[in-house]
């Protein structure tokens, strides 16, 4: 006997733990998840990958998440992680294209260097919460990947500059450097994109 356009499917409700709840976990933070990891790695592709091993480990740990009030923290905390442990596959790569700028142009600062000035806080005020997101995005995407990471572990992800040095295997010196570079980088850019 087979089925009639009249005839109705009893279609079970889901369960906890279910593909269907976790769908809907993971819609729920997929774009914070997503912009940690882009803003990381500066590439939308690669933070497309990361995202989707993260959630990969969110689906095997779903049981303990999806009752979990900090599992928006612990997603975060796993995209930095992943991110970071991706840029460090190809940190040899970054390190030989620095070794090869001019003479005279180091990295490296004194360890009595002043710590780098923040931007201006009034600098997107004109812009909308929108598009300010959109600018420092895209700014912090053409940023050099040493001055980007301390950058975004420094201002969105809150590391201190001991734990950013610890964390990328640089000196502090070399931290406090880079993040004072990105700012100066940063300003024109976003001046050029409607910034006061």
């Amino acid at each position: 006997m087979g089925l009639s356009e009249h005839t109705q499917v009893q279609t079970p409700l889901p369960e906890p733990g279910s593909s269907i709840e976790f769908t809907t976990f993971m819609r729920a933070y997929q774009d914070m998840v997503f912009s940690t990891a882009a803003r990381l790695t500066g590439d939308d592709a690669q933070a497309e990958d990361i995202a989707q091993e993260v959630f990969l480990k969110a689906f095997e740990n779903f049981d303990h998440l999806r009752t979990s009030p900090t599992a928006g923290g612990w997603l975060k905390t796993v995209a930095t992680n992943l991110a970071l442990n991706h840029l460090t596959r190809y940190r040899r790569r970054w390190r030989l294209f620095s070794e090869m700028r001019p003479a005279g142009e180091g990295d490296e600062a004194t360890a009595d260097a002043p710590e780098p000035e923040p931007p201006p806080d009034t600098l997107l005020a004109d812009l909308g919460a929108e598009q300010r997101r959109a600018a420092i995005d895209g700014a912090l995407k053409r940023l050099p990947a040493h001055q980007r990471l301390p950058m975004v572990l420094y201002h969105f992800e809150e590391m201190s500059y001991e734990e950013i040095a610890q964390r990328l295997r640089v000196s502090l010196a070399k931290v406090k450097t880079d993040i004072r570079r990105a700012r100066a980088a940063l300003l024109p850019m976003l001046q050029s994109q409607g910034a006061s």
